[in-house]
């Protein structure tokens, strides 16, 4: 699709690296400086689908903008402008190689496994008899690894300190930062009649301060359920009415793709593209009360490679 921006291939002043993840593209600017663009790609079990998303790129940088703003006050942030709508510049910092997990309610992989008899998830223990959707009686922290190629793996507290990933004094930090932002993020959802039901943060390290660093709380890296209806959902055992990215696994799951050897990536329609897109800035306009307003997609690439040089001029 013409109106999706899917790859960059910039050439941008004193740059001294590029890292292409799953769905953005980031730029090192000399030792500090970090240009991240969030494209359209779109990734599901840790695999690139071939297809972009119209606009995915700009809901997923100006939610985690807005929110890396909102919570500025827990924890320093990696973020210091947005010279584009899908482009954010901040700070390069030391990334710790552990993603934290935060889980409020048993769903998604977790409850895949729960289903298969799993009574402890990443050292976690998880109480007998609990079903679908159901709230934990309090968040629980379950990290994984963080990494660049193929899946990310779960991992304890005690085996990330053990390993020496983070040292314990650290990791006590990490934990406590990712419970406050879960709280902040969910307290702002409630507001807007949703649930974070859960959610991943990264952190990193800059002249020995701990920062939050990538995305927070787009629907990429967390999911939303709708507050209206869940408890009567829940009681009948009914799926939940959702925000997140698992709409998209579950299209893949039902037409026998999960990632795995062999398996073939259904065909993407303009349609279901179009269908994905609609869901995303429909969660853009719930989670941050704010109209969307589509960027042009007019020479995208040409007009993020001019905005990212006119801030580095700055």
């Amino acid at each position: 699709m013409s109106n999706t921006l899917l790859s960059t291939n910039y050439k941008f002043p004193n740059q001294t690296k590029v890292y292409k993840g799953k769905v953005r593209d980031v730029y090192t600017i000399g030792d500090d400086t970090l240009i991240m663009i969030a494209t359209d790609r779109i990734s599901a079990f840790d695999v690139v689908l071939p297809k972009g998303i119209p606009f995915k790129g700009q809901v997923l940088n100006q939610i985690a903008a807005k929110f890396l703003d909102a919570t500025a006050d827990i924890v320093p942030n990696w973020k210091q402008a947005t010279p584009h709508p899908l482009v954010t510049a901040g700070i390069r910092c030391e990334p710790y190689m552990v993603e934290m997990i935060v889980r409020g309610y048993l769903t998604g992989s977790a409850w895949r496994e729960y289903k298969k008899g799993v009574r402890s998830i990443c050292g976690v223990p998880l109480p007998e008899g609990m079903k679908e959707n159901e709230k934990f009686p309090s968040p629980i922290l379950t990290p994984t690894t963080k990494a660049d190629q193929g899946h990310d793996e779960n991992i304890s507290r005690e085996e990330i300190i053990e390993q020496g990933l983070v040292s314990k004094k650290e990791y006590e930090k990490l934990e406590k930062y990712a419970l406050a932002l879960f709280e902040r993020g969910t307290k702002i959802a409630d507001e807007k009649g949703l649930i974070l039901v859960d959610t991943k943060y990264e952190f990193g390290k800059h002249n020995g301060e701990i920062y939050l660093i990538d995305e927070i709380h787009t629907p990429d890296s967390s999911r939303y359920f709708y507050k209206k209806g869940y408890q009567e959902r829940f009681e009948k055992g009914e799926e939940q009415r959702q925000l997140s990215k698992e709409f998209v696994r579950k299209w893949l799951m039902d037409n026998g793709f999960q990632g795995k050897e062999g398996q073939q990536i259904p065909e993407m329609t303009e349609d279901y593209c179009n269908e994905v897109s609609e869901r995303y800035i429909e969660l853009y306009e719930i989670i941050t009360g704010d109209k969307f307003i589509k960027t042009d997609t007019q020479n995208l690439a040409g007009s993020i490679e001019e905005k990212i040089i006119q801030y580095l001029k700055k």
